[in-house]
């Protein structure tokens, strides 16, 4: 099987130099932290936005000198850290803010979850304003429940957490994750009024052409999609470890333990879109295993 076409990079501005502030827009500053890893990339961006007061997205994991590095580049402006807030719940982007807020006194807000309790809890439409900017919340659930984009008003600039990545696809890992959510999320920032001008993305460069970009996401993921299909019309009845040899053979040995993941969310939109269903008691697809079974639905 041919695997799905490659993801668009489209990336644009400074390269990503840990620990090293650079503003990649007016009024934004990015700040990545030095956790570098195959999920990760060079490592977590922080971004600071505003001038006077700031919001600081995604303070990342906890790491001295990656906090040390946000107060100092909110010093250089000669701003205060006002607001925190953060994507989603995972330990790559979240675990920063406690204590960043116990560093600034600002006030943490996000979506919440059983790993993430702010000051305030907010949700899609929520507005914060730094210093005369705006940034509003989009909820964009599929990676992670709790995942908010922060839409740059004006600018039209993203930040885009996991949701949009640049140069490749992030994890969509049931139960939290959903690729039925994921797919509806990244398709709706496709009718934004005015376009997206550039994404902002939680790990590597900052993006242009973002519409051709989360096009090519789409379509990569509808063809894994094709793939799922086509081997378990060739196994029969499969469950993921059997699937995922044929499915993600264009994925490296290291990454395929994480690649299941995606493949047991594809197995469920599937199961939801009437396209193959669960062997056995089972009956609902969110409610499957990663050792479920599944087989193909004939036509008719």
């Amino acid at each position: 099987m041919a695997p799905p076409r490659p993801v668009p990079d489209a990336a644009v501005g400074p390269a990503v130099v840990p620990g090293e502030p650079v503003e990649v827009a007016d009024g934004v500053v990015r700040v990545t932290a030095d956790n570098p890893s195959q999920m990760t990339g060079p490592g977590t961006n922080t971004y600071l936005v505003g001038t006077d007061e700031l919001v600081a997205i995604d303070p990342g994991p906890v790491l001295d000198d990656h906090l040390d590095a946000i107060e100092r580049a909110a010093a250089d402006r000669g701003a205060v850290i006002r607001w925190i807030t953060v994507t989603h719940h995972h330990q790559d982007h979240a675990p920063g803010a406690a204590p960043l807020k116990a560093r600034t006194g600002a006030e943490f807000v996000a979506f919440g979850h059983a790993q993430v309790v702010p000051d305030t809890r907010v949700g899609e439409g929520f507005v914060l304003s730094p210093s005369g900017y705006s940034l509003r919340a989009l909820h964009t659930p599929g990676h992670a429940s709790d995942h908010l984009c922060w839409l740059l008003e004006g600018p039209s600039i993203l930040f885009s957490g996991d949701h949009v990545m640049q140069g490749s696809t992030v994890v969509i890992r049931p139960p939290d994750a959903s690729m039925v959510e994921y797919l509806a999320s990244l398709q709706r920032l496709r009718t934004l009024r005015p376009p997206l001008a550039a994404v902002a993305p939680g790990h590597g460069r900052m993006i242009g052409a973002p519409g051709p970009v989360i096009d090519g996401i789409v379509a990569h993921r509808l063809e894994r999609e094709e793939q799922v299909i086509t081997a378990l019309a060739g196994l029969g009845r499969a469950g993921v470890d059997d699937l995922l040899p044929a499915v993600y053979a264009d994925v490296t040995e290291s990454l395929r333990p994480v690649a299941r993941y995606s493949l047991w969310a594809h197995l469920q939109k599937l199961a939801l879109d009437g396209r193959v269903r669960l062997v056995g008691p089972e009956n609902n697809p969110l409610g499957s295993t990663e050792a479920s079974l599944w087989e193909s639905v004939g036509p008719g």
